[in-house]
């Protein structure tokens, strides 16, 4: 049976759609469109990996694809069709035994303390290291190289500084923090047995390994695997179509969502992912994506007479939202506003979790907290699933919440304003261009 195994955080990557200008990363609002994305000639990748498809085909023992070729679309290599292909065809079947895994390392690697990450990416170190005399090199030729690669670990300070105020910024900051921890531990494992590796091997090195890792790698039986070919795929956000796994016949499998006319570029959809995830794992981000999300962060006054009471509801009825209140007994925790549905079909609004949040903070007294669990109690216990019936304490959460996203607004308008001060600056200065060389204005 086909199953869907994709990691939360581990993504295949096509290649970056970001535009650099300048090395200024200005366009953080990509000016491409999920659903009629550009198309350039299936056939511009030949010299580079035209070979590549064969050769993995014989590693394979079996055909991969009878239907795709690699070439080069305004984001990079991608994968167009041969020939017509109809929807529910299957359009590439990549075998188990040419996915590469955390199994090519000795075990005195793959038991280091470091995450399934930087495992893999020390494998691709590895091959990297060996050049044609790699058993992948092929593979290896094709995959980005350093500079081609935008995820926001590669930004520079001066370019971080544009992104300061949103929920990224941090999560880049802690990123690298991460990485540089776990190379040095690793340096460490492969010095001792992989000294050919290791010899003067950077930082940056791993850096760009990592990205490989979490850009284009899927879970599997193994842990992670790098798929081959099907990694040369693009993002839709609007496609059905995903890369499922069969561990019982042991291949990789993507089934077309719809037709394609031959020298199409064909795409599947990486997930639901926000543009901060998109811009933090992958380099770019979508207009219009109907899975993006802000994050709103909620104090706890330690001086609140309420404040053990308002942790313990807040643990036992927002435990999605809220780890970190019932386990460290820190007094913030961040909370995600994303596309809700109602009864009615789609909408947007706040999730049940923050209702149920801001209703147990702005509780003045045990009474009202007391009350609001008994009445939560009449109906399913979920505390944010009705309005309450006191309108006035209803007002009262909604004012607490108020605030907190009208500070949001403010921040964004105030970074977009930056980025269009930017983007007019680098333009006047001749530093803006999009993929083809022509001079462009990003999007907001």
């Amino acid at each position: 049976m086909f199953c869907l195994s994709r990691l939360p955080k581990l993504r295949p990557l096509p290649r970056p759609l970001l535009a650099a200008a300048h090395r200024l990363r200005i366009d953080l609002r990509c000016s491409i469109s999920s659903s009629a994305p550009p198309q350039v000639s299936p056939r511009g990748d030949e010299e580079e990996c035209g070979d590549f498809l064969p050769w993995l085909e014989r590693k394979a023992g079996v055909e991969v694809s009878s239907c795709l070729s690699i070439g080069k679309s305004a984001y990079g290599r991608s994968l167009f069709s041969s020939k017509a292909i109809r929807a529910g065809d299957s359009i590439l079947k990549v075998p188990f035994n040419v996915e590469i895994s955390p199994d090519d390392l000795l075990p005195e690697i793959r038991s280091c303390k470091v995450g399934n990450v930087a495992k893999l990416a020390a494998v691709i170190l590895k091959e990297l290291k060996m050049g044609q005399d790699s058993d992948w090199a092929p593979y290896m030729r094709c995959l980005p190289q350093r500079k081609e690669m935008h995820s926001t670990v590669f930004w520079s300070d001066e370019e971080l500084e544009m992104i300061k105020e949103s929920s990224v910024y941090q999560r880049t900051i802690d990123k690298k923090v991460g990485m540089e921890r776990e190379f040095s531990v690793l340096r460490h494992a492969l010095d001792r047995h992989f000294p050919e590796v290791s010899k003067d091997m950077e930082f940056e090195d791993f850096m760009h390994a990592c990205a490989l890792v979490e850009s284009r790698a899927w879970e599997s039986s193994k842990g992670y695997s790098l798929v081959p070919f099907a990694d040369f795929l693009n993002h839709d956000g609007l496609a059905k179509a995903v890369l499922l796994r069969d561990e019982q016949k042991q291949f990789s499998e993507v089934i077309a969502d719809r037709n394609y006319a031959p020298g199409e570029q064909v795409l599947i959809s990486y997930g639901k992912f926000s543009n901060a995830i998109l811009l933090l794992d992958f380099g770019f981000t979508i207009p219009h994506n109907i899975h993006d999300e802000v994050q709103i962060q909620f104090n706890v006054p330690l001086q609140d007479p309420l404040f053990k009471m308002k942790l313990y509801f807040l643990q036992r009825h927002c435990l999605q939202i809220t780890r970190k209140f019932g386990i460290s007994k820190c007094s913030a925790d961040n909370f995600t506003i994303k596309e809700v549905r109602s009864a009615k079909g789609k909408g947007t609004g706040i999730p049940q979790s923050l209702h149920a949040a801001v209703r147990v903070l702005s509780c003045t007294s045990l009474e009202e907290l007391n009350d609001m669990e008994e009445e939560a109690a009449q109906n399913d216990g979920r505390l944010g699933r009705r309005p309450l019936k006191n309108i006035n304490r209803e007002i009262q959460a909604h004012q607490l919440l108020l605030p907190h996203i009208t500070k949001l607004i403010d921040q964004y308008s105030a970074s977009a304003k930056h980025d269009r001060l930017m983007a007019f600056f680098c333009l006047d200065q001749g530093n803006v261009s999009s993929n083809d060389g022509t001079s462009s204005l990003p999007s907001f």
